[in-house]
């Protein structure tokens, strides 16, 4: 039985490739490697929990002797590396902490594998998953490659951008069997609620501001967060050792256009008369380093390893709107910290 670690498997992105992983591939044991800070949720994994191929570890990808030893239990044949401090405001706020986890964290898990398969490289993969903000902003036109040059803007991308170097690094001084890939803007349920497109719709059911930020045209990539896991699963067993993948939606927005989307979806499933929710949108200040336009040329993942979204934004905006209208209860928990008492239960912690 291959034995697979996926760290940061509570979080958004995480629990989504997480269960993904535990359903489709019952002959794996899947290790779910979480530290369950405020982004991390095991209620997201309530239908999988359960499984015979699934265990838990909570755990620090910051702690070096603890991944080591995490690795030497388990004898992992793989890593699909997600765990990460992923909000931009936050790391404005506090830039170490990003440090801490997104580069020091990362050097861990390549030092840990490096040690663990060392002799021993064949059928082994260090996947790490990064962002495509690590290539900084774009103007109008033109897109983001796997030949773009790295230009972070924020404490945030210039940790991952340095995390994607040091996994390169690892590959090519001590031949660790890696991949890479960088994706756009995900999106869909369990979507912690300081992120855009949550916040906005839960602002709206609360009848709160919906603040956007600056003049509103700034520009993303969403991915709807399925297709993201899909994507991670070919890359995973499919992909080039060595290579980078892009992953993108092909669904440009600006946030005022998106924002205001949602507020029509939101009017309609509320039964709200039409443009209620618009008159919620409050501009605000401009945060630091703000990018003006991220947008991902997704084309050698379709062309060479088959991938493609399956979901385009209107669509996926409507259905991650209907979610958060369906599980009230959820979203209330992770307002409220509640969650973090589901995991005192579940593991007598």
């Amino acid at each position: 039985m291959p034995h697979l670690l996926i760290t940061g498997g509570a979080g958004f992105i995480g629990s989504h490739v997480v269960r993904l992983f535990v359903q489709r591939y019952p002959q794996y044991k899947i290790v779910n490697l979480d530290a369950l800070t405020y982004a991390g949720n095991l209620e997201n994994l309530r239908d999988v929990e359960k499984a015979p191929n699934y265990i838990f570890e909570r755990g620090d990808i910051t702690d070096a002797a603890w991944i080591n030893d995490l690795f030497a239990r388990y004898q992992f044949d793989g890593v699909i590396h997600l765990a990460a401090e992923s909000h931009v405001d936050r790391s404005i706020t506090n830039p170490l902490a990003f440090v801490e986890t997104n580069v020091m964290g990362t050097v861990n898990l390549l030092n840990a594998a490096k040690i663990a398969w060392e002799g021993n490289m064949e059928g082994k993969r260090f996947y790490h998953v990064s962002t495509d903000e690590v290539y900084g902003s774009l103007g109008e036109e033109g897109f983001f490659t796997e030949e773009t040059a790295y230009d972070p803007r924020s404490p945030y991308s210039a940790s991952k951008a340095s995390s994607d170097h040091f996994v390169r690094a690892w590959y090519h001084t001590y031949h660790l069997p890696v991949v890479i890939s960088n994706c756009s803007n995900n999106y869909g349920p369990y979507h912690f609620p300081e992120k855009l497109i949550p916040l906005i719709i839960s602002n709206i059911k609360q009848g709160k501001a919906l603040p956007v930020y600056g003049d509103g045209k700034y520009t993303r990539d969403w991915l709807w967060v399925k297709d993201h896991a899909e994507a991670i699963d070919t890359i995973y067993h499919k992909g080039k050792e060595g290579e980078t993948y892009n992953i993108g939606g092909n669904n440009e927005w600006k946030n005022i256009d998106l924002v205001e989307n949602l507020c029509d979806i939101m009017d309609e499933l509320l039964g709200n008369a039409p443009n209620t929710s618009r008159q919620l949108i409050t501009f605000v200040k401009d945060r630091p380093g703000h990018d003006r336009r991220y947008a991902i040329d997704a084309s050698k993942l379709r062309n060479e390893l088959g991938w493609e979204p399956s979901i385009q934004a209107e669509e996926g905006f409507r259905l991650t709107a209907q979610w958060y209208l369906e599980h009230e209860e959820w979203l209330n928990h992770v307002r409220s910290g509640a969650y973090l008492q589901y995991y005192a239960e579940q593991y007598n912690s």
